[in-house]
């Protein structure tokens, strides 16, 4: 394709997307093309970049050893601005004008859903990166989700957190619920809601609010004057940062409080609201505890953050990277295993094999989710001040729940910093 005509195919999806390929070797003729969606810009963005970055190192990885079906690895992408809008237009262009030869989802459950009717469409295997209960919906056989939920996917963002309320004494009463009227916050607020209600909990609040809210505070407030015992809230980055800000103003206290709250795995958050995180409770899936040392990951966390330094990206790199590199690990098996790009060969092998990780040893069950769940449920304790050098360090972000993982122990109640 000459370069007028890439520049005509890119306008028939607008001039907002703009692709980048990782640099090679070999002519792309030659290459082996994954193709993806990626939160570059938007609300998504700091998860998307890093992602990337644990994208990029596993391609470099792979094509050291000389490319998969000895083939150099190429990535093809562009920047789906955290917006579903964006995404069946991307795929589109990535299957017929790229012609890539593999597809993997973006970052996060609305883009990940917004390109599930193409990829069935045009028969592909899939595998998402943190995308909540996707499948449910689809159904799809060639589907496999990278996110540690399991098969009953919904529920397991607020297991642990209601496992953990039913172990306080004296026994809560009442909840509260709120979250964004979104994809993620339906789904987690669905599950948290049966959860809750198998505890014998009553319900004094529970509304949602518009995905462009940036008000939080009378939100709060109203939470606050229902006087609930338990707060769960269920978030996306932007509101999990007004949610907690709003929480300290406005005064609201709790026997627990926390949830479903995207964007608390992050540097920028955990540096933004340092001590206000204190004894909230929330969902993670890898965090610098002595229970969590998986084989490679450490190394791994490490090379991340030596590029990560460099591109001004997320500098934790506890979240994403490791299960978007351990993603690309598990695809790289399953195609080598297939001896082939067919999708309906590499679709078995990934229903069929146990994988090894940097996050673990992973098989696939029922709908292309974990066959063993993995949700964590942790806690911030003894935050100090706004440093990021404090979350590299064990004890900062225990591990409260399952029993296999646990690091510490729960701290109750939640108490706004007074002011």
């Amino acid at each position: 394709m000459n370069d007028l005509s890439r520049r005509e195919a890119l306008g028939l999806i607008g001039p907002a997307l703009l692709a980048t390929t990782l640099p090679l070797h070999a002519q792309s003729g030659q290459s082996l093309k994954i193709g993806f969606g990626m939160a570059l810009s938007g609300g998504l963005a700091a998860g998307g970049k890093a992602s990337l970055i644990a994208y990029q190192i596993w391609a470099d990885d792979v094509n050291a050893k000389g490319g998969l079906l000895g083939r150099k690895v190429e990535l093809v992408h562009y920047d789906d601005q955290s917006s579903a809008a964006t995404v069946p237009g991307i795929y589109s262009k990535l299957l017929d004008i790229d012609k890539v030869d593999i597809v993997v989802s973006g970052y996060a459950t609305v883009p990940t859903a917004a390109a599930m009717p193409i990829i069935i469409q045009r028969g592909k295997t899939f595998m998402s990166l943190f995308a909540l209960a996707v499948n449910d919906k689809f159904r799809y056989d060639r589907y496999f989700s990278m996110l540690p939920a399991g098969p009953e996917a919904k529920y397991a963002f607020s297991r642990g957190f209601f496992e953990l309320v039913a172990t306080l004494d004296p026994k809560p009463q009442t909840v509260a619920f709120t979250g964004a009227d979104a994809e993620f916050s339906i789904l987690c607020l669905e599950g948290a809601r049966e959860n809750a209600k198998k505890i014998g909990l009553k319900t004094v609040y529970d509304r949602s609010y518009p995905p462009n809210t940036i008000d939080y505070t009378p939100i709060v407030r109203s939470i606050k004057a229902a006087n609930p015992d338990i707060v769960f809230y269920a978030s996306y980055p932007p509101d999990s940062s007004g949610l907690i800000k709003a929480t300290h103003e406005v005064g609201l206290s709790a026997r627990m409080l926390g949830g479903g709250m995207v964007g608390l795995q992050f540097a920028a958050l955990k540096t933004q609201l340092g001590p206000m995180l204190n004894n909230i409770v929330y969902y993670e899936v890898y965090v610098p505890e002595p229970s969590l040392q998986f084989p490679g990951i450490e190394q791994f966390v490490t090379r991340y953050r030596e590029r990560a330094a460099k591109e001004g990206v997320e500098p934790l790199g506890f979240y994403l990277p490791p299960f978007a590199y351990a993603e690309m690990q598990i695809l790289e098996a399953a195609i080598t295993a297939a001896g082939s790009l067919d999708d309906a060969k590499i679709a078995e092998q990934l229903r069929t094999k146990t994988f090894p990780t940097v996050v673990g040893d992973l098989k696939f069950g029922a709908g292309g989710e974990w066959a063993e769940p993995r949700i964590l449920s942790a806690q911030f304790q003894g935050i100090v001040g706004n440093d990021v050098e404090q979350f590299k360090q064990p004890g900062k972000q225990v591990v409260l729940w399952p029993a296999k993982y646990k690091s510490g122990e729960l701290k109750v109640p939640f108490e706004p910093i007074k002011r």
